[in-house]
């Protein structure tokens, strides 16, 4: 008898073990991917730098929150709507995608916005500016960013040119989603200063630099002043060298949108090019060459050297933005997730993170500032609720003779 009863309590405890064990296995393999979902064919220093900067603050907490380890998963678009759309259709089929971060380009998730919504799709916007990605036509919205706005990129950029003297800007636009919001925005911002553009060209991608030189010829004989350019870093490099070989009596300053920072623009156009045109681009407030940077800032910097490949100090970090932007993003969403207890389960855990993201408890340090509360619930009356930045967030730059983005006080 006395045996039997042992025997049943070495039955019942080794069990017991085993179950506990396994638990713990299933629970230790348990994982969730972040979709990257970017140009890195035509865009590459914008993505690779998003990259960098989810990776890094991953890397803050190890690669895993409550347990569970998070896994960057990237997949290029190649500036593809259509493509992109796919990717998304995938990490839907994905059991461990929980989110997809975005890269630079706006049409991709202009042309999808309605499929993100109506999924469920968790995701954030580190870079992609045009005005409507973050207002749905519906109670369902999933898109949160943390980046420029186009609601307000147009007025700063029109208020800056105003302040330095331009009085005759001339808009020269590419013909997508995003240079038709920039459109609006910028003639909204000129017509509060009671200026009206002298002129409007739009162009389309891979536009070529003959076709480049007629405009900026048109646009000098227009009387404008300076142009006000919303282009990515192909059509950036093409309208400059045409620029720069007009004569210097018809060149024209530039004031640009920031997708120009966003590709090969630097190693396309020399710094002895660059000297010969007065550009300048929209940016945000914070750059890793700002004098006395904070003890935060350094130890991301070393954090971020240490965890990617093929960075080695500041200036490797080719589009900064998109670092920064991406960085402080991831940081908000680990906040959000900490808030919560995640299930294991995809459809619950995305549901979870969201209503935590529009419901922040703690401040959230980042590169660019603290942030208090960055996202609320979206409504028809609160547009800009899924936006993390202001007009206050925002700068100039330029590049200096190193191929740095430089802030302008």
């Amino acid at each position: 008898m006395f045996f039997m009863k042992y025997v049943f309590e070495f039955l019942i405890c080794t069990s017991f073990i085993f179950i506990t064990s396994f638990s713990s296995n299933v629970y230790a393999e348990q994982k969730y991917t972040i979709y990257l979902d970017a140009d890195f064919s035509g865009a590459t220093a914008s993505s690779l730098a998003i990259q960098q900067g989810i990776t890094t603050a991953l890397a803050e907490v190890d690669n895993q929150i409550q347990g569970i380890q998070f896994e960057l998963v990237i997949k290029d678009h190649r500036a593809n709507s259509l493509r992109s759309r796919r990717n998304l259709e995938k990490f839907l089929l994905d059991d461990q995608a929980l989110m997809v971060f975005s890269g630079l380009h706006s049409p991709p998730l202009l042309a999808n916005k309605s499929f993100i919504n109506d999924n469920k799709i968790l995701l954030l916007d580190p870079w992609a500016a045009a005005g409507p990605i973050t207002r749905s036509s519906s109670s369902q919205n999933w898109i949160f960013r943390l980046s420029i706005d186009d609601s307000n990129a147009g007025s700063f950029i029109s208020k800056k040119a105003i302040e330095e003297g331009f009085s005759k800007p001339y808009l020269l636009l590419e013909d997508t989603g995003w240079g038709r919001s920039n459109e609006k925005t910028m003639t909204k911002a000129l017509q509060e200063a009671s200026i009206k553009p002298v002129g409007l060209s739009w162009f389309n991608w891979g536009a070529g630099k003959n076709h480049a030189k007629v405009l900026l010829r048109d646009i000098k004989n227009s009387g404008a002043d300076v142009i006000f350019f919303v282009g990515n870093s192909v059509e950036g490099v093409t309208f400059t060298h045409a620029m720069v070989e007009l004569p210097e009596n018809i060149r024209l300053p530039i004031r640009s949108h920031w997708g120009i920072t966003g590709g090969d623009f630097t190693q396309k156009v020399t710094a002895t090019e660059r000297k010969k045109v007065d550009l300048q681009f929209i940016q945000t407030s914070f750059s890793f060459l700002n004098d006395n940077i904070s003890p935060l800032a350094e130890n991301v910097l070393a954090l971020s050297i240490k965890s990617n490949e093929g960075l080695n100090n500041k200036t490797d970090i080719k589009a900064p933005t998109g670092f920064v932007h991406a960085y402080d993003l991831t940081k908000i969403v680990i906040a959000a997730i900490r808030q919560v207890k995640l299930t294991g389960d995809k459809n619950q855990d995305k549901v979870l993170v969201h209503h935590a993201l529009e419901h922040l408890a703690e401040p959230v340090s980042g590169l660019l500032k603290t942030y208090h509360r960055p996202f609320t619930p979206f409504s028809k009356q609160k547009l800009d609720a899924h936006e993390a930045l202001t007009i206050d967030d925002y700068s100039m730059g330029r590049y200096n003779s190193k191929d740095e983005v430089v802030l302008l006080k």
